[in-house]
């Protein structure tokens, strides 16, 4: 069995990466190559789970538009991930990864309800462990809950595929100086409302101390790059001056 940097970590995956160029919706040809990739890292004794957000589908109270109470618009997102995970869930199973998916707001007839000591030992397992629904509260990202269920299962880091290969100083799409980061500290990212997750996300991993690593999903070879220890994307941690 390889070497690996990382024994356990928490993959926190886009709704929006999981649709690629559709921009909507659950493009297959983008989640096959992740779960590819998933895979081949769960073989070499890697411990994972993965958190989905729902902007593929809905993305609460932005979609909401100011037309929709901010709790149900939520909880609309919160089913959109809980989609996602049952998508990722089939794809790894079809590949002979054995999953698990839990969600934070109780749905017994199609998934567990998130509890923190069958996450752990599903992962002992070598089971890779999907979840849904975010924290199950509304308010909260799921940036929020990636940081949260990594707090709990004892990730060692969280990697952040997102649809840009790193942490830029403005919008790379619509500068074409903007300069990309290699190294940041979390008081960086707070200091200069750097779009890297939200704040609370961001307080969160920092008061628990587990580095973030930003990369693209667009290559998902990305995904055991990072839990091999490669230099990709950017690595928000503490200041260590």
């Amino acid at each position: 069995m390889e070497a690996h940097k990382y024994k356990r970590v928490l993959i926190k995956i886009s709704g929006e990466a999981l649709a690629g160029d559709k921009h909507f919706g659950l493009n297959f040809d983008v989640i096959g190559p992740v779960c590819d990739v998933i895979k081949k890292c769960n073989e070499q004794g890697c411990e994972i789970g993965v958190v989905v957000g729902g902007g593929n589908f809905w993305r609460g109270v932005k979609d909401g538009g100011g037309k929709m109470e901010r709790t149900r618009a939520d909880h609309m997102g919160m089913l959109a991930t809980t989609i996602n995970a049952l998508a990722l869930a089939d794809a790894l199973e079809q590949r002979g990864v054995p999953v698990r998916v839990q969600t934070a707001i109780e749905m017994n007839r199609i998934a567990e309800p998130y509890i923190r000591q069958k996450a752990t030992r599903h992962l002992e397992k070598g089971r890779v462990v999907i979840f849904g629904c975010g924290t199950g509260n509304p308010f909260f990202s799921t940036d929020t809950a990636a940081v949260l269920r990594a707090a709990e299962i004892g990730a060692e880091v969280i990697l952040l595929a997102k649809n840009v290969d790193g942490v830029y100083d403005s919008d790379p799409a619509k500068n074409p100086d903007a300069k990309k980061y290699d190294k940041l500290s979390y008081m960086d990212v707070l200091n200069q409302g750097l779009g890297v997750m939200d704040t609370t996300a961001t307080s969160l991993s920092m008061d628990n101390h587990i580095p973030i690593l930003v990369f693209a999903l667009s290559d998902p070879e990305n995904i055991y790059r990072a839990v091999n220890g490669e230099q990709i994307g950017t690595i928000v941690e503490e200041d260590k001056k």
